[in-house]
């Protein structure tokens, strides 16, 4: 559904077109989705052998509010990780494959180097399986993250009214991708504000809307647009995003 509003209702309508990164961007997918499904897999087997009676989970509320329950911690711990991967070098570097686009549509929620997608697993999933969540509860949420990263990244023209100043997506998400000086820096949630409101990173939509050519890293406007150079550039010894940048206290850069 949200592939075709895209088509039907665009924000900005260069960014439905390829840009050379279409090979990419299903690669990324592909291997977005095996990574999610081996962990359902092995959660399953953790809550099936490990946990099998211990569990500090409230599994006798109705299966919404264990829902909504397991939402707001997953979206506390991976906001957490997002926030950190913006000021640690060896985060960032893992982080900033996520960042090197140049627009923003549904497929960008699943561009992510396999080592970070997998910190984000960890750290999404691991307060879970220790609380004890139940497998039917744990479906429906990687179900809904994935859903999500979509919806927040998608390139469809829509507004919330006073939802916007609650939900992690659409115009409130577009300000995170821009690289404009100084700014990006901003709203790390993912399912909600919140967090970005205690970390005080919460910026809300403004008059200045990100177009075509604002969206990427100010420092490192040609970051390989190829699948394979995108797993080997946080690893390149000159890195192809300066070690700075993951680090300015001030007129940040980095988005």
């Amino acid at each position: 559904m949200s592939f075709a509003m895209e088509r039907v209702l665009p924000y900005e309508v260069t960014w439905n077109d390829a840009h050379g990164d279409t090979v990419k961007d299903l690669a990324h997918a592909a291997v977005y989705e095996i990574a999610n499904l081996f962990a359902l897999v092995v959660f399953i087997i953790i809550s099936a052998s490990l946990l099998p009676e211990w569990s500090l989970w409230p599994s006798t509320l109705p299966i919404a509010v264990q829902f909504l329950l397991a939402i707001v911690i997953v979206d506390c711990t991976m906001t957490v990780v997002h926030y950190f991967s913006h000021r640690v070098d060896w985060l960032w570097r893992l982080h900033a494959v996520h960042h090197g686009v140049h627009r923003l549509y549904g497929f960008n929620g699943f561009i992510r180097h396999p080592l970070h997608q997998a910190l984000d697993i960890v750290a999404g999933t691991l307060p879970l399986v220790l609380l004890g969540l139940p497998v039917d509860v744990a479906v429906l949420l990687g179900f809904t993250i994935a859903v999500q990263l979509i919806v927040q990244h998608s390139n469809v023209d829509y507004m919330l009214g006073p939802l916007q100043k609650i939900l992690a997506i659409g115009p409130v998400h577009r300000l995170h991708h821009v690289n404009w000086a100084g700014e990006g820096d901003v709203n790390f949630g993912l399912f909600f504000t919140a967090w970005d409101r205690l970390l005080g990173t919460y910026q809300p939509p403004q008059a200045r809307k990100p177009r075509t050519g604002d969206i990427g890293i100010q420092d490192c406007p040609h970051y390989p647009q190829v699948y394979a150079k995108q797993l080997v550039a946080p690893f390149d010894p000159d890195g192809f995003c300066p070690k700075d940048s993951a680090r300015a206290s001030e007129g940040r850069q980095i988005t």
